[in-house]
């Protein structure tokens, strides 16, 4: 029999229309807004004006993303789906994708084999136009910001200083650094400029993190974009910026709600990457299904190390949000690869190599409980190849750290097949926990770099090259000293080296930059060599997409 792909599967869906899926999520008809049968708008109004006791949070996290694949937003997907038929009220809460890695190497971020949500060609391409608000948002705020300097400069901008870049959701080095304002004097003023990625701008994480849009304008306002000759910051507000950007995004701000395989109500929305942001969907989409469901399903970007520790320590800080309980997602194939076997040879037992892997997953396990107080399980997301040894010898480790092994075949069976993943968070989310975070942010931000590092790391600690020892002075004296941390780091790794697998020691962390992002209210810390603009692989996905006559994609995965 043939063995379905998941676009494959996902087109054979016979979805509900979108108004019946809002029903099952409790969502009154006047809140909703149409975007064709299968997808809607919520309208925010719904967490103001709606009240009562919220639903459990659940964050689904995993271990160190590898080649060999992980499952995160399928064991999500999958779960919602079991609690479901266990009888639950549960509805899933995840971020959007982002066209670069659908065009690049990792491919969509819908879910996978039976555990997908839908229309899923839909969420992993336009969606309903979310990003390109964000990226129309930014692009303005670059135009007004050289507008200003082409007038006059009437606040005494260094172009030197610029710190705000231009940004198109597409992995694009070609934009990393470029120099425009070139053609003589009316075409603009020639400095160095550049782009990210739209889910590395700051635009994306206040979107995500606005409580509603007098916050939203708030946050934009606060934006840094530049610096003076003194040493001034400039912001978007400075440029009477925000209250236009609040327009353009007025729209995507409100959380997009769709359905699973199985008709289990989700809401998508927001996508800033982890490795590079924060990592986590929208603040309004996580408390909107903690308002309609008992139990919220939410996700953050790849490792614990990185998606997780900034759902807690910022997006849980600043939202006042305490998760109720937490599953960390591995497969056996990724842990013997964290012990240093090759992709074409991991459908072969090999204990010895899952046993030098598996320090990875525990010590992702040991911070979710150790580090930050929350009770946790693993999901162990089977694959054909795993053997009862394998398996055996995952689920003895961890119960040494008094932590349940659940296996996960959503893949391949759906909600049927978390029942046993399912009936563990909801024990655990019957238990009271001592959730707490891994720093405090009245320390200086040396202290809580260092905490990161060495409590979630596991490092020896961090150095400061001197540019970011100089900017860290900089923004300690500018007044931003309190703010939370948001680590830009290789997603392959506890350390910043992408070729140090399993659970690394005696390593520092180099943080090479330092900068405010004052509206989402974090500094962002650039270490080893990430950057903010990904680029395509040597065979980028996108070869292997295609539509035909009637408007059906294939390839898309």
């Amino acid at each position: 029999m043939k063995v379905l792909t998941d676009i494959e599967i996902a087109q054979a869906c016979q979805m509900k229309p979108i108004t019946q899926i809002a029903e099952t999520a409790g969502v009154p008809q006047e809140y909703l807004e149409l975007y064709g049968n299968y997808k809607a708008k919520v309208n925010y109004n719904l967490l103001r004006e709606r009240k009562g006791p919220d639903g459990k949070l659940i964050l689904v996290t995993a271990i160190n993303p590898t080649p060999a694949g992980e499952g995160k937003t399928t064991t999500t997907v999958g779960l919602a789906d079991a609690m479901r038929k266990l009888g639950k009220n549960a509805l899933v809460a995840l971020r959007e994708p982002s066209l670069g890695p659908v065009f690049g190497v990792k491919g969509g971020a819908a879910g996978g084999g039976y555990a997908q949500v839908v229309p899923m060609e839909d969420i992993n391409l336009h969606f309903t136009g979310d990003f390109h608000a964000i990226g129309a948002a930014n692009n303005l705020c670059a135009a007004m910001l050289d507008n200003h300097i082409q007038q006059g400069n009437a606040l005494g901008i260094d172009v030197k200083k610029i710190t705000w870049k231009r940004c198109v959701d597409m992995n694009d080095r070609q934009l990393r650094n470029i120099v425009d304002g070139l053609g003589g004097r009316m075409q603009g003023v020639p400095r160095e400029d550049g782009f990210d990625i739209t889910v590395a701008s700051e635009i994306m994480a206040v979107l995500c993190l606005a409580a509603d849009i007098p916050d939203l304008k708030a946050r934009l306002g606060r934006m840094v974009v530049a610096y003076t000759y003194d040493g001034r910051p400039v912001t978007a507000h400075d440029l009477k910026a925000e209250g236009a950007m609040a327009a353009l995004l007025k729209d995507a701000l409100k959380p997009n709600l769709v359905q699973t395989l199985e008709g289990t109500p989700a809401l998508i929305h927001g996508g800033p990457f982890a490795n590079i942001a924060h990592g986590c969907n929208s603040v309004m989409a996580t408390k909107m299904a903690l308002r309609l469901a008992d139990y919220a399903i939410t996700e953050a970007g790849f490792g614990a190390d990185l998606g997780a520790e900034k759902f807690l320590d910022i997006k849980c800080r600043l939202a006042e949000l305490k998760p109720s309980a937490v599953v960390v997602v591995a497969t056996v194939r990724a842990l013997k690869n964290h012990g240093g076997v090759a992709k074409a040879d991991l459908n072969t037992e090999n204990l010895n190599a899952l046993e030098k892997g598996l320090p990875n997953l525990l010590q992702h396990v040991e911070n979710i409980t150790r580090v930050f107080g929350l009770p946790c399980v693993v999901a162990i997301n089977a694959f054909p190849t795993d053997t009862a040894a394998e398996l055996k010898l995952v689920e003895d480790k961890c119960r040494e750290l008094g932590v349940n092994v659940a296996l996960s075949e959503v893949w391949a069976k759906g909600g049927e097949g978390g029942l046993a993943l399912a009936e563990e968070v909801i024990r655990l989310c019957g238990q009271p926990n001592d959730f707490r975070f891994a720093y405090d942010t009245e320390d200086s931000i040396e202290k809580k770099l260092n905490d990161i590092a060495v409590n979630i790391y596991h490092a020896d600690g961090v150095e400061l090259t001197a540019g970011a020892r100089k900017q860290m002075k900089e923004l300690e004296e500018l007044g931003f000293g309190s703010l939370p941390i948001c680590m830009a780091k290789t997603q392959y790794s506890f350390s910043d080296d992408a070729a140090k697998l399993g659970a690394p020691r005696n390593f520092t962390i180099t943080v090479r930059n330092l900068k405010v992002s004052a509206g989402a209210g974090f500094l962002v810390a650039l270490t080893g060599d990430i950057m903010t603009m990904p680029g395509l692989p040597k065979v980028p996905a996108a070869e292997k997409i295609d539509v035909d006559e009637t408007g059906r994609i294939t390839g898309l995965f």
